[in-house]
C-alpha cells in the first residue's frame, strides 16, 4: 500500500543551522508516529514540512490524492468572531445532527469543550482553551491523518488518557510531537527521533526507544558509564514499575532486565526520609480547618492536611479543581477563609508556579544562576551552577545568552534552576514538566530522585508524577483532599465511576465498551508488536531457506542451518498462535 506521506531528501534551515539534512521517510495508513528530540532540533519543523505548513529548501514532499489530515500546530489560530461552537462543529448543521453522533459527542466531553461553553466567544478564551477547541474541530472531521503538536499541553490527567483512547478507536493514521512519555508510549507504534538534522526510527513507543538509547549507551561506554547512563535508570524505572508498562515480547524483557541489572533503584527513600527529618524537624506545612473559595465555587471546606519532613506528593485534579490554589495556600500567597496555614521554623520553601517570575535580563545565564549559589548539594551529590545549569538544558555555549534573549520555555527551565541553586528543603512544583523536552525531563527526574525534601508537584505528567512521588492526592470538587493508596488509577477509576453515576445510564454495549477500553488498547498494541515479530522472522525463514540452497553440497552446515531453521518455523507457530488469540479480543 502506498504511503499517505513521502518525504524524499528533505532539507530545511532556518539561518545556517539545518534541522533537516536529506530527510527520507513515509507515513503508511494506520501508522501512530511520536516525534521526539530536543527543544530546537526540528520537530516542529518536520510536522510542518510533512503536513505542507512550510515549503522544504528542497527534496520533495508527496501526499497521496484525495488525502483526508487535519494539523493542530501550537499556533492556535480561530477565526474572528467566531463561538467555541461555530468552531467545533462547522460541519454540521442543527444541534441534533452532532447531537446523534456518539464520536463527536465523546470529543466535546472528553475535551472538556462542554465545560468551555459552546456558545463562548473564542475571543475570550485562554491559550489553553483556544488549544482544545482547535484539537476538538480537528479530530470531529473524518479523516486519514491527523498531525498533533504538544496536544497534551492544557489536558489534565483525565484528557491525556482520553485523547489516547480516541487516537487508538480511530485507527487513522497519526503523527504527534510530544514530551508526555505515558503518552508516547500508549499511542505510538514507531518513534521517530529528531537530532542534528537527521531523523532516526525506532519500532514501539517511549520504552522502545529508551531500550534503544540504553543500549546504544552500553555499547559505546564504559562500565561505570553505563551504570550511571540515565537511559538505563530510566529504564530500570520502567521496568520496575507496574506491569501494564511491560507488554513486551519475552526476548525484549529479558534483554531489557539484562542491561539494568547493577542499575540501583532511584532513589532510597528510607536514608532520604530520614535526612529529611534532620533537616527540616517533624513540623514541614500545616492546613488547619482551612476553607478557600473563587468566586461562589468552594475549593476547600474545612479541611486539616499536614504535609511532613520527606513527604513527596503528587496533586491531581481536573482543570479547575483548585490544584494551583492549593499550592498557593501552602505556599503563604493566598489565605483561607477559616482556619489557619503552620509552617515549620526550619522550613526554607522554594515555589515554581506557572507563571515566569522576574528574571535579571541583563545578565546572562550563567550569571544568573550564580547570584543566588555557586554550588548546590543534591543529597549526596555537589554540583557547580555551570553543571545545574547544564542537567537542566543549558549547554555551556549556551550559558553566556543574555537572559532577554532567552524563549518562554528557556525562561522556565532558568528559573528552574534558581530555585534549585537557593538549597530549599520544601519544593512546590506547579506543572513543571511545562516546555521540557524529554532529555531535560530525564534529568530533573535524575536530580528530584536524589532530593532530600518534602515536594508537592502538580503535573500531568504521569511518569514525573509516579516517578518521583510516593503519595497521590486528589481534588474531586468536593471540597476535600483525598488520599489514593492506588495513585493515578485509582484517581481514573473514581473519575470513570463518578461520570457513570451522574450521566445517564449506558446501554449494555456502551458499558462493555467501556469497561474494555484498556482491554481493547493493549490488545491492539500487542497485536502491531506481533505481526512485526511476524515479518522479521519470515524474512528470517526467507533467508535460511535460500542459505541451506547454498551449502547443499556441506552436510555439517545443513544439518545447522536446518536447525535453525526449525527454531524460525516454531518461533513462527508460537507469535502466530499469540497474534490469533490477541486478535479474538478485538472482534
Amino acid at each position: 500500500m502506498a504511503n499517505l506521506v513521502n518525504l524524499e531528501s528533505v532539507s530545511k534551515s532556518y539561518g545556517v543551522k539545518p534541522l533537516l539534512d536529506g530527510v527520507s521517510l513515509g507515513v503508511a495508513a494506520g501508522q501512530r508516529i511520536g516525534v521526539v528530540g530536543l527543544n530546537g532540533g526540528g520537530k516542529t519543523t518536520l510536522l510542518e514540512v510533512l503536513s505542507g505548513l512550510a515549503e522544504p529548501d528542497s527534496g520533495r514532499v508527496s501526499h497521496v490524492g484525495g488525502l483526508r489530515m487535519a494539523v493542530v500546530t501550537q499556533r492556535t489560530e480561530l477565526p474572528d468572531g467566531s463561538s467555541v461552537g461555530e468552531v467545533v462543529l462547522e460541519r454540521y448543521g442543527a444541534e441534533h445532527e452532532w447531537a446523534a453522533d456518539a464520536r463527536v459527542r465523546s470529543i466535546v466531553d472528553g475535551l472538556g469543550i462542554t465545560a468551555i461553553g459552546l456558545d463562548t466567544p473564542t475571543a475570550n478564551l485562554s491559550g489553553g482553551e483556544r488549544r482544545r477547541v482547535s484539537l476538538a474541530a480537528a479530530l470531529t472531521g473524518e479523516l486519514d491523518l491527523v498531525v498533533l503538536d504538544e496536544p497534551t499541553n492544557h489536558l489534565d490527567v483525565e484528557g491525556v488518557q482520553w485523547l489516547a483512547d480516541h487516537l487508538l478507536t480511530r485507527r487513522i493514521a497519526v503523527v504527534v510531537v510530544t514530551h508526555d512519555r505515558w503518552f508516547l508510549d500508549t499511542v505510538a507504534t514507531l518513534t521517530w527521533e529528531v537530532a542534528n538534522g537527521r531523523v532516526e526510527q525506532y519500532e514501539g513507543g517511549y520504552a522502545d526507544w529508551i531500550f534503544a538509547r540504553a543500549e546504544r549507551a552500553r555499547l559505546a561506554a564504559t562500565a561505570e558509564e553505563k551504570r550511571q547512563n540515565l537511559a538505563r535508570k530510566e529504564l530500570a524505572w520502567l521496568r520496575r514499575g507496574p506491569q501494564a508498562r511491560s507488554s513486551k515480547p519475552r526476548y525484549r524483557i529479558e534483554a531489557a532486565e539484562a542491561l539494568i541489572a547493577d542499575v540501583p533503584p532511584p532513589r532510597d527513600s528510607v536514608e532520604l526520609q530520614a535526612f529529611a527529618k534532620r533537616r527540616l524537624g517533624k513540623t514541614v506545612l500545616e492546613l488547619e480547618d482551612t476553607t478557600y473559595a473563587v468566586g461562589e465555587r468552594t475549593l476547600l471546606d474545612h479541611v486539616t492536611w499536614r504535609v511532613g519532613p520527606g513527604d513527596r506528593i503528587g496533586l491531581v485534579g481536573v482543570n479547575g479543581s483548585g490544584k494551583t490554589s492549593l499550592l498557593k495556600l501552602l505556599g503563604g500567597d493566598v489565605e483561607g477563609s477559616t482556619g489557619r496555614r503552620i509552617e515549620g521554623k526550619t522550613v526554607a520553601l522554594a515555589h515554581l508556579r506557572q507563571e515566569l517570575d522576574d528574571l535579571p535580563g541583563d545578565l546572562r545565564v550563567l550569571q544568573a544562576i550564580e547570584q543566588v549559589a555557586g554550588r548546590v548539594v543534591f543529597g549526596k551529590q555537589e554540583m557547580t551552577a555551570s553543571q545545574l545549569g547544564e542537567k537542566l538544558g543549558f549547554p555551556q555555549a549556551r550559558q553566556w545568552t543574555p537572559v532577554e534573549d532567552l524563549s518562554g520555555g528557556e525562561r522556565r527551565r532558568l528559573q528552574l534552576c534558581r530555585l534549585l541553586m537557593a538549597e530549599p528543603n520544601v519544593l512546590l512544583l506547579d506543572e513543571p514538566t511545562n516546555d521540557l523536552d524529554i532529555d531535560t525531563l530525564q534529568q530533573l527526574e535524575d536530580l528530584l530522585d536524589g532530593w532530600p525534601g518534602t515536594m508537592v508537584v502538580v503535573s500531568h505528567d504521569r511518569y514525573l508524577v509516579e516517578r518521583v512521588c510516593d503519595t497521590i492526592v486528589a481534588l474531586f470538587g468536593d471540597g476535600r483532599i483525598t488520599h489514593l493508596p492506588g495513585g493515578i488509577d485509582e484517581y481514573l477509576n473514581r473519575r470513570a465511576t463518578a461520570q457513570d453515576v451522574s450521566g445517564p445510564a449506558p446501554s449494555a454495549a456502551k458499558a462493555e465498551a467501556k469497561k474494555s477500553a484498556a482491554d481493547l488498547r493493549a490488545a491492539q498494541k500487542e497485536l502491531g508488536r506481533l505481526e512485526r515479530k511476524l515479518d522479521q522472522l519470515h524474512a528470517k525463514e526467507e533467508k535460511l531457506h535460500a542459505s541451506l540452497l547454498e551449502v547443499a553440497t556441506d552436510p555439517a552446515k545443513l544439518m545447522e542451518l536446518n536447525a535453525e531453521l526449525k527454531g524460525v518455523q516454531g518461533e513462527i507457530e508460537d507469535v502466530e498462535g499469540r497474534w490469533l488469540e490477541t486478535s479474538e479480543l478485538l472482534e
